[in-house]
C-alpha cells in the first residue's frame, strides 16, 4: 500500500496568543499564519486582537495595525491599498482575495489569514511568485508587429478596443491561479488561469501581428489543456474577471485555425 507523508516542517502548530492592545471594547480576533525560514520551527498560527476603534475597516488596515502596534516582525506585501497592484493577495477566511479590498465586517468570527496556497512561502504571508512571473514572461506579454511602426500610435477601432475589456484589468495578483486545482497539481507545466488570460489578451488585440506564434506557444497538453473548467478562478478573481472564459476562447482559436 502506498503511504504518503508531509515534510516534517509542514505541520502547522499553535503559536502565540498576543495580549489585547487598546482601550476599545470592540476587538476582532485574527489568526495569522507565521513561518520564519531563519529558524527551525514549524509554521504556527498566532492569535492577535485588533482594536476596531483605532483601525480602518479593511483586513489590510488590521495587518498594518498589528505590525505597527503589536508585532513588528509580521511580514506581508502591500503597496497601493486600492486593489490595483495585487501585492496584498492572500487567503482570507478560506478565499484568495486582496487584503486591501476585503472588509473585516464581511467575515464572521475570527479572521483567518494564510499565504496564497500551493506556493513556496518566503516568510509569513509572503509567497514566492518567481515561477508565476516566469510563466507570465514566457507568453511574451507585449505588442509584437512585423509592419513598420506608425509615426504616432497604433490605431484601434472602438469595437476592437472593447474586446480587451475583462482582460486588461488583470493585476497579476495570482488569486485565480492559486485557487485552481489543476495549477496545484501541475504548476510547473500548466500556465494557469492568470497567465492564459493574459495570453488571450494579446491574441485578441487587433494591433498585434504574432497570433500564430502565440497560439503555437500555448498549444500543449499541459500549458493549456490542463484547464478542466472548475471555475475556481472566476470565483476567486478580486477584479471580477473570468479566466476560464479566456481559456475557452484560446481553445476556440486553435480549433478555428485547423478548419
Amino acid at each position: 500500500m502506498v503511504e504518503f507523508s508531509l515534510p516534517a516542517n509542514s505541520r502547522v502548530g499553535t503559536g502565540q496568543t498576543w495580549p489585547k492592545h487598546g482601550d476599545s471594547k470592540s476587538q476582532t480576533e485574527f489568526k495569522i499564519y507565521r513561518w520564519n525560514p531563519d529558524d527551525t520551527q514549524n509554521p504556527r498560527i498566532d492569535t492577535y486582537y485588533v482594536d476596531r476603534g483605532d483601525c480602518g475597516p479593511m483586513v489590510l488596515d488590521a495587518l498594518i495595525w498589528i505590525k505597527s502596534k503589536i508585532d513588528p516582525a509580521l511580514t506581508f506585501r502591500r503597496s497601493c491599498r486600492e486593489g490595483i497592484c495585487g501585492s496584498c493577495a492572500m487567503n482570507i477566511d478560506g478565499t484568495n482575495t486582496l487584503a486591501c479590498t476585503k472588509y473585516m465586517d464581511e467575515i464572521k468570527g475570527a479572521v483567518k489569514i494564510y499565504p496564497l496556497p500551493h506556493l513556496p512561502v518566503v516568510k509569513d504571508l509572503v509567497p514566492d511568485l518567481t515561477g508565476f512571473y516566469a510563466q507570465h514572461a514566457s507568453i511574451e506579454p507585449w505588442l509584437q508587429t512585423t509592419t513598420p511602426p506608425p509615426e504616432k500610435e497604433w490605431l484601434q477601432t472602438p469595437q476592437d478596443r472593447e474586446k480587451l475589456d475583462g482582460l486588461y484589468e488583470c493585476i497579476l495578483c495570482a488569486c485565480c491561479s492559486t485557487s485552481c486545482p489543476s495549477y496545484w497539481w501541475n504548476g510547473d507545466r500548466y500556465l494557469g488561469p492568470a497567465v492564459l488570460l493574459q495570453a488571450y489578451r494579446w491574441l485578441i488585440d487587433s494591433r498585434d501581428e504574432a497570433a500564430g506564434a502565440r497560439l503555437d506557444n500555448v498549444e500543449d497538453p499541459f500549458r493549456l489543456y490542463r484547464c478542466h473548467t472548475i471555475l475556481n478562478c472566476a470565483k476567486a478573481c478580486p477584479k471580477g474577471l473570468n479566466p476560464a472564459k479566456a481559456i475557452a476562447e484560446i481553445k476556440n482559436l486553435l480549433i478555428a485555425r485547423q478548419i
